[in-house]
């Protein structure tokens, strides 16, 4: 595990064009965060269509395997050395859809996360996935939520159990969940002494107009750092094993060993 990881989250207001025009800006942002030494990027949920459901009608805004259309982050994450983390709508290889966090990695390779707790609409057109997904990038272990799935502790205490050090959540938080994101993104981190980290879709949605506060939450529950607006944002941080292990330590020392136990009655 290196000393620091610097990350970039990107607070994303997605265009008209469908899959092609976002992932070419997908490909300019990257580009930006690699300005800013990333190591790692991470989208909102959906970013490559935004939260509109209604589009997934059409199968031109689902994904498949190897899809063509991610050819440009493909080689943007390739030349960079940066692992960029997108969302989407997928169709697995057996025809499974889901709602998706897709890990592109320099090496060319792909991880996949879906969402586990899914609510409204999205019942109608997912299949939930079964809990947190963790990824390495240069030994720092990432796990991957999406959205609701931040509001069930347990996905996060699950990561953390795995040995997750960072929890990277691609969301949409709509104005009025100010208070509601701010809750789930520090006690998220702080119960389990891990980063955390949001990328929030910016703009408008069915579900309304999005709060912004993309950013990182230390393993103390505190903020780090956020987005200034609601639209398109890059989002950077150096993120440090340290301030980790200090933490871990000091709550070792709080937590009281259990006695051993005595002879049997």
């Amino acid at each position: 595990m290196t000393d620091t990881l610097p990350v970039s989250v990107i607070q994303y207001r997605a265009l008209e064009g469908g899959i092609a025009a976002n992932a070419d800006e997908h490909v300019r942002l990257i580009e930006d965060a690699d300005d800013h030494g990333a190591r790692l990027v991470v989208f909102p949920e959906l970013s490559l269509t935004g939260y509109r459901l209604e589009l997934l009608e059409n199968p031109d805004f689902w994904l498949a395997p190897a899809d063509h259309r991610l050819a440009g982050i493909r080689e943007i994450c390739r030349r960079t050395g940066i692992t960029a983390v997108i969302g989407a709508a997928i169709h697995e290889v057996d025809g499974t859809p889901r709602l998706a966090s897709l890990a592109l990695h320099p090496d060319g390779s792909t991880e996949a996360a879906f969402k586990t707790h899914l609510h409204g609409p999205e019942r109608d057109l997912f299949a939930p996935g079964k809990g947190p997904v963790l990824i390495e990038v240069d030994g720092w272990k990432i796990a991957l939520a999406i959205c609701l799935d931040t509001s069930v502790a347990a996905h996060a205490g699950n990561a953390a159990a795995a040995g997750a050090d960072l929890y990277c959540v691609s969301a949409l938080y709509t104005k009025d969940e100010e208070h509601r994101l701010t809750l789930h993104l520090g006690a998220r981190a702080m119960d389990n002494r891990m980063f955390t980290l949001l990328a929030n879709l910016g703009g408008s949605s069915a579900l309304g107009e999005s709060c912004g506060l993309s950013g990182f939450w230390g393993p103390d529950g505190l903020p780090l750092k956020q987005a200034a607006g609601t639209g398109t944002e890059v989002v950077s941080a150096i993120l440090q094993c340290s301030r980790l292990r200090r933490f871990r330590k000091q709550e070792s020392r709080e937590i009281p060993s259990r006695p051993p136990p005595g002879p049997p009655v």
